[in-house]
């Protein structure tokens, strides 16, 4: 099948080189095509634009997966709700039906949990700007997907770490790190884990449902985190303190439905991951 990727930065190429390696066609929209590797159609694109290129006319999924340029509201909503908009508007201007159209969000909507657990079933109710954000462009996807024979499909992601995401390992090697004095979960998923989701949902027999929650196997306390990478890079362990808001809420994101479709993780835990990313395994897509 011909898969549509709107987006392709390094989330979405590794995306794009798995369903490839699959043996499909991948046509890839980006402001650079020329980075994509020779496995991806690359095609010159800016979504924060209405004038996109020509939709394959036998595209069968599309898999939008874009970036803010900036950590501002405006930034948030020119990227997911705009870029999303523009995609769908192609579809429509094209007369193109995918099986389906996959949106990677973000377990922000979610919001602060103190805690607690969330799953799909679980009531969106974001803390900041961007999960109202990728609330609105997930409701937009369902809403303009209705009745046209095209599944929307959301992917909630975690936080992504992995080749050249290391934000947690910098930060104890530089000595900023700090172990919250208070109870706080963090949630992840490995770059290579959330691409291999993202080729699964898009392509499998079944019908997806609507929204899943990518998550590894297992929330871990912050405290944890920085632990586990000062003993592996032979580094002292941080200091206790207040270490100020919790990126993305305090919460415990539970992947029970992703995993029953049958998709099984390379990293199941941070663990494995965090140690593929010091042993440098892979690399960050440019």
């Amino acid at each position: 099948m011909t898969i549509l990727l709107a987006g392709c930065g390094d989330l979405g190429t590794e995306a794009g080189l798995r369903f490839g390696a699959a043996g499909h066609r991948v046509v890839g929209w980006r402001r650079s095509p020329e980075k994509l590797p020779s496995a991806i159609e690359g095609v010159a694109a800016d979504l924060g634009s209405a004038d996109l290129p020509a939709v394959p006319a036998d595209t069968a999924a599309v898999v939008v997966a874009v970036a803010a340029d900036s950590p501002t509201e405006a930034a948030y909503r020119a990227a997911y709700v705009d870029g999303l908009a523009h995609v769908l508007d192609a579809l429509k201007r094209d007369g193109v039906t995918p099986r389906r159209v996959l949106f990677v969000s973000s377990t922000a909507v979610y919001g602060d949990a103190a805690g607690g657990w969330v799953d799909e079933s679980t009531t969106a109710a974001p803390g900041g700007f961007s999960g109202r954000v990728l609330l609105e462009a997930e409701e937009l996807l369902v809403s303009r997907l209705r009745g046209t024979g095209t599944s929307p499909v959301v992917l909630r992601l975690g936080g992504i770490y992995g080749p050249g995401r290391t934000r947690l390992i910098d930060q104890v090697r530089n000595g900023t790190a700090v172990i919250p004095d208070e109870q706080r979960f963090t949630n992840r998923i490995h770059r290579d884990d959330a691409a291999a989701a993202i080729v699964h949902l898009a392509t499998m027999e079944a019908m997806p449902a609507p929204v899943y929650v990518g998550v590894d196997n297992s929330p871990a306390e912050l405290g944890d985190v920085l632990r586990f990478l000062a003993l592996e890079i032979g580094y002292p362990e941080p200091p206790v303190g207040p270490a100020g808001e919790a990126r993305g809420g305090n919460k415990r994101c539970r992947n029970t439905l992703l995993r029953g479709t049958g998709l099984e993780f390379t990293y199941p835990t941070f663990r494995e991951g965090y140690r593929a990313v010091l042993a440098r395994t892979a690399v960050r897509h440019p």
